[in-house]
């Protein structure tokens, strides 16, 4: 699966989040856009994006512009940060956390999810607000 990253050399693949000091990987502007609520009404002019995961941290995207985006501007919570039982873990195929109960759903949903992935099924450089498979997400136990 190709993923929608920048490859310019002068933009960093990392860069630290303006809130909680931390590193954090860039993400495409195309996953922002379609993250974003209403990005018609947003400034999108960073060169390039980064997406922090940090569950203690309001901040999703941020630019290399110091532009910021909170949870809360979002379309959609962010499995990656949330505690909620029925947090989003596949945003392709809308899979809860709460889907994953016993070890034969994880096993059946991972091995469906797995099936798509590699048929090219899956939307997760837009759907997923990490802008990366899905599959990285779902709990071992």
């Amino acid at each position: 699966m190709t993923h929608c990253y920048t490859t310019n050399s002068s933009i960093p693949g990392k860069a630290v989040c303006p809130i909680n000091g931390q590193m954090y990987p860039q993400i495409s502007r195309r996953a922002v856009l379609h993250q974003i609520r209403q990005p018609w009404r947003r400034d999108l002019t960073a060169r390039q994006y980064y997406f922090c995961d940090d569950p203690n941290c309001e901040v999703v995207y941020f630019g290399d512009n110091q532009q910021v985006f909170l949870q809360n501007d979002l379309r959609q919570p962010v499995g990656q940060k949330s505690t909620a039982p029925d947090k989003p873990v596949c945003y392709c195929f809308d899979i809860r956390l709460t889907d994953l109960q016993t070890d034969n759903d994880r096993i059946m949903l991972k091995s469906f999810v797995t099936e798509q992935t590699r048929s090219s099924a899956c939307d997760c450089e837009i759907r997923n607000p990490s802008g990366k498979c899905c599959l990285r997400d779902f709990p071992n136990k």
